[in-house]
């Protein structure tokens, strides 16, 4: 009808095309965009799988949008081909590497470990105290974390009597409080929280100005706010530092931790392991519990301070510690309520050494290692 213009209903007919022409072109328009948009959203999730690329697991994609992937030849170019290793776990083995001229600390999975997986997806974390992730490999069957490199190497080694190099008191608390505030960031700051699981002398890292980091977080869990206290997992960590509620029923929570680091603490203290080997196998908690009720803290503390350190704060840390390390995981302080108090241990410990002048004392030269003044003391030279 709308072809013969000789006919009445002429005007309707061009209203309707005027009308038809808009709609027709509005939906084509509309959908071309939808298309578009499809096709781009596609084209990203195909960008972002890994296995687009490399065919590995997807559960190491959160790491991707920040951190730079190396092909495992590139792995192998910066380690030498694996020449230099720094350590060995269960996730795997750590070498030394080299990047530009910086070092780098290549952590290698095993393909076959559950717990290599979990490790990947646990990296995600960011903290001035938590071991920074340069970047990964995810190719093929090789699945590996590179490291930014701690020069000074594990806590356990300073701590050990067989090294050279003795950490003063005021050393030695500013690192716990470095590690503290690691955990604190891990339990309350992470979003769902985590917990480490594995909180040893071993998995804190000090680097080139002794300032600690935590390390390893092969066992991390995600622990739940408001569906329940704690969460059911098998086993895992390191004998010596687990809570005895975990041990015995697998109740995992963010009190755990703290027991964990209670025994870093001790052996700070100390300077003794998580079991120490007298007349018989003991721990170091049931060791110190013996020691305390004669009110004799230089029985305690590692006499290589040779009672350098003001004794307000080493009592108050040995508590600190004690509370920690409570069977009951209800009567130990929170992460947070720890890292207070090793301030206030810090801060009473600075004040004796504000006042006695950091100077040479009995032939040990005081040696300031950091901004952060981490102190240690040397042996004279001979």
């Amino acid at each position: 009808l709308c072809a013969n213009p000789n006919l009445s209903g002429n005007v309707s007919c061009k209203k309707k095309r005027n009308f038809v022409i808009p709609v027709v072109a509005s939906v084509a328009g509309i959908s071309i965009l939808l298309l578009s948009v499809a096709a781009l959203c596609w084209g990203i999730k195909r960008k972002r799988q890994p296995g687009a690329v490399t065919g590995a697991n997807p559960i190491i994609a959160p790491v991707e949008a920040t951190k730079r992937q190396f092909t495992y030849s590139e792995i192998l170019q910066i380690t030498n081909n694996l020449k230099r290793i720094l350590g060995k776990g269960g996730f795997g083995t750590v070498y030394h590497g080299c990047i530009d001229k910086t070092q780098v600390a290549v952590k290698m999975l095993s393909p076959s470990s559950v717990q290599g997986l979990q490790q990947f997806h646990a990296e995600r974390v960011h903290h001035i105290n938590l071991t920074s992730l340069v970047g990964y490999c995810n190719d093929e069957n090789q699945i590996g974390l590179v490291y930014e490199y701690m020069e000074n190497g594990n806590l356990q080694a300073y701590l050990s009597d067989s090294t050279p190099v003795v950490l003063t008191w005021e050393g030695r608390l500013q690192i716990a409080t470095d590690a503290a505030r690691g955990f604190e960031y891990l339990h309350y700051c992470c979003s769902p929280p985590m917990i480490h699981r594995d909180v040893k002398s071993t998995n804190i890292l000090l680097n080139e100005y002794f300032q600690a980091k935590l390390s390893d977080f092969g066992l991390s869990r995600n622990f739940p706010v408001e569906d329940g206290t704690h969460i059911l997992t098998g086993v895992a960590g390191t004998p010596g530092y687990l809570a005895p509620e975990y041990n015995m029923s697998n109740r995992l929570n963010e009190k755990s931790d703290v027991y964990s680091f209670g025994v870093v603490l001790l052996e700070i203290i100390a300077g003794r392991p998580a079991f120490i080997n007298t007349h018989e196998r003991i721990h170091i908690s049931k060791w110190v519990g013996l020691l305390l009720p004669k009110g004799d803290i230089y029985s305690i503390v590692d006499p290589r301070l040779e009672r350098r350190f003001n004794v307000s704060s080493v009592w108050k840390a040995v508590e600190l510690a004690m509370a920690c390390v409570s069977k009951n995981p209800i009567n130990r302080p929170s992460m947070s309520q720890v890292l207070v108090e090793l301030k206030e241990c810090l801060a009473t410990e600075l004040a004796r050494t504000k006042q006695s002048g950091n100077h040479t004392e009995k032939g040990n030269s005081i040696e300031m290692m950091s901004q952060n003044s981490i102190a240690m003391l040397r042996p004279s030279v001979r």
